[in-house]
Order: C-alpha cells, then sequence, then structure tokens
C-alpha cells in the first residue's frame, strides 16, 4: 500500500478524528480541573492600611483573608504614628488571591541614635557638612570671644554640653560657640 493511500484511508482518519476527540476532551478536563482548584476569577482586594496599628491592619487583613508579613524599618517618618504602617506591598486596592502575603514596612519608635563628629578646632565651614552629612541640623549658634574666627569652641543639645562620641538620635540640632576673632 501506497502512503497516499494510507493517509487517504478511512481507518488512518479515523484513528486522526479519535486523537482530536481525545486531545480536546482532555484539555477541557485539565482546564475545568485548573479553574477549581486555583480559584478562578476569585480575588480578595487589598485595603489600604498606610497610617495604621499593626493590630488594626492585622484584624483588616483577617477580614479579606490575607496574611500579614511584617518588614522592619529603619527609616523613622514623623509623619506617621509610631509602629504603623508607612508602605505596604502590593498597594492597596490591587486584585490578589486570597492567603496572599501582604509586605507591611513599620515605622519605628524613633531615629536611630548617631555618634556627634569631632567639629572643635574646625571651622564652620569645615564642621556644617560633617554635621550634615551625619544626619544632624545646626542649631542656635553663639558667639565667644576667640582670636580663631568662626572656629568651633564647643557643642550642646538642649542647654546641655556634648563632645565627640556622645549619640544622639538623627536630625537632633546641635548648638555651636564659634569663636568671633576677638583676643579674649
Amino acid at each position: 500500500m501506497s502512503l497516499f493511500k494510507f493517509l487517504t484511508s478511512k481507518t488512518f482518519l479515523k484513528q486522526v478524528l479519535l486523537a482530536l476527540v481525545a486531545v480536546f476532551v482532555l484539555c477541557f478536563i485539565m482546564l475545568q480541573w485548573l479553574k477549581s482548584s486555583t480559584n478562578h476569577g476569585d480575588f480578595e482586594t487589598v485595603p489600604n492600611l498606610t497610617g495604621k496599628s499593626i493590630s488594626v491592619a492585622n484584624i483588616e487583613l483577617k477580614e479579606n483573608n490575607l496574611v500579614m508579613q511584617i518588614q522592619d524599618s529603619a527609616n523613622f517618618n514623623p509623619d506617621y504614628p509610631k509602629f504603623s504602617v508607612i508602605e505596604q506591598e502590593p498597594p492597596p486596592g490591587t486584585k490578589v488571591k486570597e492567603n496572599r502575603k501582604i509586605y507591611l514596612t513599620l515605622n519605628p519608635s524613633g531615629y536611630r541614635k548617631i555618634q556627634v563628629p569631632d567639629l572643635k578646632e574646625r571651622t564652620f565651614r569645615q564642621a556644617k557638612p560633617m554635621l550634615e552629612a551625619s544626619g544632624f541640623q545646626v542649631g542656635k549658634i553663639t558667639y565667644e570671644d576667640n582670636i580663631g574666627k568662626d572656629l568651633v569652641l564647643k557643642m550642646s543639645y538642649k542647654g546641655k554640653s556634648i563632645k565627640e562620641g556622645d549619640k544622639l538620635a538623627k536630625t537632633s540640632k546641635i548648638d555651636l560657640v564659634l569663636g568671633n576673632g576677638k583676643r579674649p
């Protein structure tokens, strides 16, 4: 029997038709199984948790069949209360499957403590960038009789004298006493 006769025979065409029907039925069954096992079309909406406390966020997530995953943060934001949510992933309003983890970044209790740099015997021009690079702010500037003009003589924080190596919260305002260029 020639190849062309075999390809056009009733037996071959019947086998091809049966194979196509079997593939179609298997695909249909597989798609129905996937639809039921993956809850196709069933979504939960992620609530807006920004600014809320951990306990409130946990309650809202449980109501929406979602799971809370806390990520700690070192970036203190004074606009939000302590230990409240400052960021979340995925963002609010996103449609996700149930039991999806929602990653929450919390606001720490305050700024971290940083060592005060050595500013004594440095000019104000050198001291200001060093303070700002360390995360501090320049507070009140006062002058005292000293031959070194704009030379840092003393540092203080909230009226108390501080020295190199003392630890203060980031963004603290450090007051400086500078020389005025006059002999004492």
